[in-house]
């Protein structure tokens, strides 16, 4: 206890510089409920291995009759993906007002129409558990929201207030609505901070009361069986007009602090941050191996997509190269899409405005809609693509073509070889396609990649000849391989290849050094050939595709066909 205590100590004086730290440390270690004895947790420890994939979803992306969101996905995933996935990011399942969950009412309730904390315990007796914690704002018409316009408590000082007489213009915005609302308070006329809206209003971590409510939904999330915490739109957390109040110095200790907070209570349990900014920022949430143990890979969506688009991978391989190995104890959380759009600000640095504008122009073909945030000359500037990943795939530059479920195939493929934890949005591994009555129904872009099936035209679609079902058995069949080989631990060793622009490839070796694995990725709609010589394979190993199953000659060629991948694996772990 007396390490935990000065460790708490020193993120306190950090954060609260002017306060006395020991009774706001004996708060927060009151509420995160600990058993005794404590024992300092090991560092660097990894937590997770080749056989992690995840899949992200929201508790009623399924509807069946007569049934909870929640019983349908768990019935749905053990019928379907139990041999596939073996964790499970549920999108806020909480009551709340708008943003599909982000605008949350209740931390600590489960929406009804979703299903009940048994159903989550149910979920995570099966299956590694990701819940969000919404921990920049809440939503206008929850408790703490009303008592702060009443000035009671639980709720009194509990939002940021600020003056629309300040200089706010260096605050980065996400969104293009104003960035204070005004409400009225029992104290008369006050302007709350609203980073994403009016609807969700940004609390203030400055008062400590604040901090230790957050910790103390953290607990009850772990006491309901929840793994892995994502920390929604943590980089906004901190607010200090007069800069930018992103990716604030005490921002980055809070983090700090909730990670010793919850690694003396389980050190097993995950934090990730998901912060959709360009790359240089986004690695900082690493700390030195004491902040995320996971931050959300966010140039990875908008290069595959570009890179499959323009068959020319020069700008995923720079990219790759100037990423550094995650050290022991953390890792990269790899997606390709999700309940948001495929963020555009990770391209910064990366894609110029020509690249981007084409990339743009050819989803808008596609039936993309594009979102905009307020940029600090006050205009509206391309914050997110909105589309479903299937659409995005359903042709090139050059056009609409037959390629869609290959590119989709190939586009995961490569995910799952890179360093890092896959994870998988529902809707594509189910093929689903742009969902635009959803958007005329809601009027928000988001709409259109967050379709809710029903069960059974669902089922029916994945028992006919229907590309719904080829992609779904394509990247089961991909992850099963995957989960096998110990070259593809997320913390395994990884190497950029230069075979071209039409070939991205890497290399990737086990830990224990006994396994290399040679990924292939051909990213065009034409036929390619390497050269084994160009990989140095040894050649007194025999070497395999794991994919096709086939043997190949380490002195002959390897021919992929449009948008193929090859795993040329020279070691291979006997079936389960």
């Amino acid at each position: 206890m007396k390490r935990l205590r000065q460790r708490v100590d020193g993120h306190l004086q950090v954060i609260y510089p002017e306060r006395k730290s020991a009774p706001i440390r004996r708060q927060l270690i009151d509420a995160m409920g600990y058993l005794s004895p404590l024992r300092e947790p090991p560092p660097y420890q990894n937590y997770w291995d080749e056989e992690d994939c995840w899949i992200i979803t929201y508790g009623s992306s399924l509807r069946a009759e007569e049934q909870s969101g929640l019983t349908t996905l768990r019935q749905f995933l053990d019928r379907h993906l139990a041999d596939a996935i073996n964790g499970v990011h549920i999108l806020p399942f909480f009551p709340f007002s708008s943003d599909d969950g982000f605008a949350v009412i209740d931390y600590l309730a489960v929406d009804p129409k979703v299903g009940t904390w048994d159903e989550i315990e149910a979920l995570a007796g099966r299956y590694k558990l990701m819940a969000d914690l919404v921990i920049n704002h809440a939503s206008s018409e929850s408790l703490w929201f009303r008592n702060y316009l009443g000035d009671q408590e639980p709720g009194r000082g509990y939002f940021v207030e600020a003056s629309p007489e300040e200089d706010l213009s260096l605050v980065v915005r996400p969104r293009s609505t104003p960035l204070l609302t005004r409400v009225e308070t029992r104290n008369g006329e006050r302007w709350v901070w609203c980073t994403f809206g009016p609807d969700q209003v940004d609390v203030d971590f400055s008062n400590p009361q604040v901090l230790r409510e957050f910790v103390s939904i953290i607990a009850s999330y772990l006491d309901h069986g929840i793994r892995i915490l994502r920390l929604d739109a943590v980089g906004f957390l901190w607010k200090e007009p007069g800069t930018p109040c992103l990716h604030h110095q005490k921002t980055h200790e809070v983090i700090k602090l909730l990670r010793t907070l919850i690694e003396f209570r389980d050190p097993g349990v995950m934090l990730i941050t998901e912060t959709n900014v360009p790359n240089r920022d986004n690695l900082t949430y690493f700390g030195n191996g004491n902040e995320a143990h996971a931050i959300y890979n966010f140039s990875l969506p908008p290069l595959v997509v570009f890179t499959l688009l323009s068959g020319d991978c020069r700008h995923l391989k720079s990219w790759m190269m100037s990423m550094p190995p995650a050290r022991q104890g953390t890792t990269y959380f790899n997606f390709l899409a999700s309940h948001d759009g495929i963020g555009l600000r990770p391209t910064e640095g990366l894609l110029d405005p020509l690249e981007l504008d084409r990339m743009l122009d050819t989803l808008k073909e596609f039936g993309a809609r594009i979102s905009t945030r307020t940029g600090p000359d006050g205009m509206p500037h391309p914050y997110e693509v909105n589309i479903s990943l299937m659409d995005a795939f359903c042709g090139t530059f050059e056009g609409r073509d037959s390629w869609q479920v290959e590119r989709m195939l190939c586009a995961h493929a490569i995910m799952l070889g890179l360093e890092g934890i896959p994870g998988i949005y529902i809707h594509s591994l189910l093929g689903t396609r742009n969902d635009v009555d959803a958007v005329a129904r809601t009027g928000h872009n988001r709409s259109i990649n967050r379709h809710a099936w029903e069960l059974t035209e669902l089922e029916q679609q994945l028992n006919s000849d229907s590309d719904h079902a080829a992609v779904l058995e394509g990247l089961k069949r991909l992850i099963r391989i995957r989960r096998e080989q110990k070259a593809f631990h997320p913390n395994a060793v990884q190497f950029t290849l230069h075979l071209g622009l039409q070939i991205f490839a890497f290399w990737r070796q086990s830990m224990d050094r006994e396994q290399s694995i040679f990924c292939l990725n051909n990213i065009s709609a034409e036929t390619q050939t390497v050269a084994c010589e160009d990989l140095n394979l040894i050649v007194t190993d025999t070497w395999r595709d794991l994919i096709g199953g086939n043997d190949v000659d380490p002195t002959g060629d390897i021919t992929l066909r449009p948008y193929q991948t090859v795993w040329l694996s020279n070691a291979l772990r006997p079936d389960r």
